[in-house]
């Protein structure tokens, strides 16, 4: 907006601010100018940040309503398909017990069982 706005504009724009308003009321009209460009810039800010929570806030809508699909489709292909759901095992596998924090390590020179 003022990029084409160089040091001899701003000089001549200051000199006709001088001679419209004089000397003593130019800095009050600078600090209330400074103030309205601050609550501009931050009442933009925050506008800029609500707006991106709302998106935000969308996006993640949209993401439940495809996870809440997805499992509506996962629940009605197991409960059409041949034999039900799928089982867990309860128990852990042998290879998980060999591996498991309270497994001793065998001895060297000794054979592992496998």
């Amino acid at each position: 907006m003022f990029g084409s706005i160089g040091v001899p504009e701003l000089i001549l724009i200051f000199i006709l601010a001088l001679l419209l308003f004089g000397p003593r009321k130019l800095p009050d009209i600078g600090k209330s100018l400074g103030r309205a460009m601050g609550e501009f810039r931050r009442a933009s800010n925050d506008l800029k940040r609500s707006l991106e929570e709302e998106v935000a806030a969308e996006e993640l809508k949209a993401a439940g309503r495809e996870v809440r699909e997805a499992a509506e489709e996962l629940k009605g292909a197991t409960s059409d398909g041949a034999g039900g759901p799928v089982p867990v095992p309860d128990s852990p596998s042998p290879a998980a017990s060999e591996t498991s924090p309270g497994a001793t390590a065998p001895e060297e020179g000794s054979a592992a069982p496998r």
